[in-house]
């Protein structure tokens, strides 16, 4: 096989290409609209206006209203503001908090130092295909419980969980509810009254915005304490001066991807089953991970058998096309997935795990190539594992 003329992207859970029309506002904002919002002069008034406009068109997008809208660096700073703010906020109600075992780190790390300071953390199990039961929300909670945080859609595999069933639950035992939509914001139609959430993290780099902007919806009356000092911005919940080009990237975006949301999320789920299907009929030894219906439209998540996830990618790589060996937050190349692990799938089958995610502008024959390619490249790389051997139609590892 030889190298494609041009390189494919196959990653967009890790981050996406930011569009032209994006790029174009942003530009503008750098060098024509450049002034600070809290200046009372023309160029900090033109900045104000673009700034309160961009909460208007985010507020929109998830049925909020605007001033509920905090703009940050990203779903990190989102994620830390919702659990460090609410956790101060109310310590003296209770010291437990309750989330899931697949979370992303930007959400785990922050329990981990809240474990550290007193704090009782529940991990919720998920089933076999990466689903949390509602039922265990309600059993886990106690009269100290003061925070349910769980993910809308999980970044490895795509599950889009119950989080109207568990946002039921938070709001009939008067319990805050955060929710990181990082990966399924503008991916799936998000309604943060339908789901019951308090608060609600979405970043701009992974629909097409620039990185270093994101927000946090925070419902009104709900307590955060600040977790960035300084000279009170954003209405004192998160000062620094405000990164207008990128929050007016981040509306724009967001405007674009929302004018055609249904129409774009329903052809990008038939290239991801059309690609799905391709791959476990071509290609032997190999599940598809997560709920095959309640998933993200672009995410396609493979374990192949008696392989390293890593060398998949690298392989594919060297015939440009762009994937990931299962989150981009991980930087062991050979450890597995903590979600699939999770999920009940073996470590050594684990690390053999390898995550497709489409974006809008994918083609059919785009998906075609790799379909063509990848079976090829399976067969070579497990003929030279040194691991795995085959005898009499069996395949097996060798320890």
């Amino acid at each position: 096989m030889q190298k494609l003329s041009r390189y494919i992207y196959f990653d967009h859970s890790a981050t996406t290409p930011v569009m032209p029309e994006v790029a174009k506002v942003v530009y503008d904002a750098m060098t024509l609209y450049f002034g600070n919002a809290s200046e009372p002069h023309i160029f900090g008034v033109e900045a104000k206006h673009i700034l309160e406009n961009s909460r208007v068109s985010i507020a929109k997008a998830i049925n909020s209203y605007a001033d509920e809208i905090l703009f940050t660096s990203g779903g990190t700073e989102s994620n830390n503001i919702a659990i460090f703010g609410i956790a101060e906020a109310y310590f003296q109600k209770g010291n437990h908090i309750i989330t899931s075992e697949i979370e992303h780190p930007a959400v785990h790390m922050p329990l981990r130092v809240l474990e550290q300071e007193g704090y009782e953390i529940t991990y919720l199990p998920v089933d076999s295909s990466g689903m949390v039961n509602p039922q265990d929300v309600k059993n886990a909670i106690t009269n100290k419980t003061i925070l349910v945080t769980i993910m809308h859609a999980n970044n490895v595999m795509g599950a889009i969980q119950p989080i109207d069933e568990i946002g039921r639950i938070t709001r009939e035992n008067n319990i805050i509810f955060h929710c990181d939509a990082v990966q399924s914001y503008m991916s799936a139609e998000i309604d943060v009254n339908a789901l019951n959430v308090d608060l609600l993290s979405i970043s701009g780099h992974k629909v097409y915005a620039p990185k270093g902007v994101g927000a946090l919806f925070i419902r009104r009356g709900t307590k955060v304490v600040p977790q960035i000092y300084g000279g009170g911005q954003e209405k004192g919940r998160r000062s620094g001066t405000e990164n207008i080009p990128g929050i007016l990237g981040f509306a724009k975006a967001t405007e674009i991807l929302m004018s055609d949301l249904r129409e774009r999320t329903g052809r990008v789920s038939g290239l991801r089953d059309y690609l799905k299907d391709a791959i476990m009929e071509k290609i032997s030894d190999v599940t598809y991970n997560g709920d095959p219906v309640k998933r993200l439209p672009g995410n396609c998540n493979f374990t192949f058998k008696y392989l390293e996830g890593s060398d998949i990618v690298s392989k594919l790589d060297e015939y440009g096309i762009a994937i990931s060996a299962g989150s981009a937050c991980k930087s062991e190349a050979s450890k597995a997935s903590d979600t699939l692990l999770a999920m009940g799938i073996c470590p050594e089958y684990a690390r053999g795990s390898i995550r497709i995610s489409l974006g809008f502008e994918n083609t059919r024959e785009e998906v075609d190539l790799l379909i063509n390619i990848l079976p090829e490249i399976i067969s070579s790389l497990r003929n030279h594992y040194p691991l795995y051997k085959e005898k009499d139609g069996d395949r097996y590892f060798v320890f």
